[in-house]
C-alpha cells in the first residue's frame, strides 16, 4: 500500500455535497481505503478571480492502484460527478475537481500527470487542508505546516462540519 494525497475542490452546485459523494465513491474503489478526510474550507477563486468561491478539502488514502491507474479514477470520479473538462476554462467554474497532489515519495513527470503536484506549495487552498490531515508531514522533502506559512491564506474559512 502507498500513501497518496487528494486535494479535491468545486463551486458548481452543492459543492459541500458533490465533494462528499466524490471521497465516498473513491473510498468505495477497490484498492482505496481512506485514511484521513480534512474539513472542508471555503476559499477565494484561484486563476480566474471572478467566479464564486471554492469549497476545497483534501484526503488521505492507501492504495493499490498505480499512479496512473489512481488518476485515470480520480478522472471518472470527476466526470461521474458532472466534470466536462473538455468544455470548460482553465482554472474556472467546475463542480468537482480532484488532484493527485503526491503519491508516496514518488517523483514522477508523465503526460496528465506531475508527481509531487507542480504547484502545491503556491496554493493556500491545498496546504491548509493537507495540513490538516497530514500534521509533520513532509512532500519533496518540504514540511507542510512550514510551506503553508508561506502563502497567503487571506479569504480561506474553515467550515463546520456538514449536519
Amino acid at each position: 500500500m502507498t500513501r497518496a494525497y487528494l486535494a479535491l475542490g468545486g463551486n458548481v452546485g452543492d459543492s459541500r455535497a458533490l465533494l462528499a459523494r466524490a471521497v465516498d465513491i473513491l473510498a468505495q474503489t477497490p484498492g482505496v481505503t481512506l485514511a484521513a478526510r480534512s474539513s472542508d474550507y471555503r476559499t477565494p477563486p484561484w486563476g480566474v478571480t471572478e467566479q464564486a468561491p471554492f469549497i476545497n478539502l483534501a484526503i488521505a488514502i492507501d492504495t493499490t492502484l498505480a499512479p496512473l491507474a489512481l488518476l485515470t479514477r480520480v478522472q471518472e470520479v470527476e466526470r461521474a460527478l458532472g466534470r466536462d473538462r473538455a468544455n470548460e476554462q482553465r482554472w474556472g467554474p467546475r463542480t468537482v475537481d480532484i488532484d493527485i497532489i503526491a503519491y508516496g515519495d514518488l517523483t514522477l513527470n508523465e503526460p496528465g500527470l506531475e508527481l509531487p503536484h507542480p504547484r502545491l506549495f503556491e496554493r493556500a487552498f491545498v496546504l491548509m487542508p493537507l495540513a490538516e490531515i497530514a500534521a509533520g508531514g513532509r512532500i519533496a522533502g518540504r514540511d507542510l505546516r512550514e510551506a503553508l506559512r508561506g502563502v497567503d491564506t487571506a479569504g480561506i474559512e474553515r467550515l463546520p462540519p456538514r449536519a
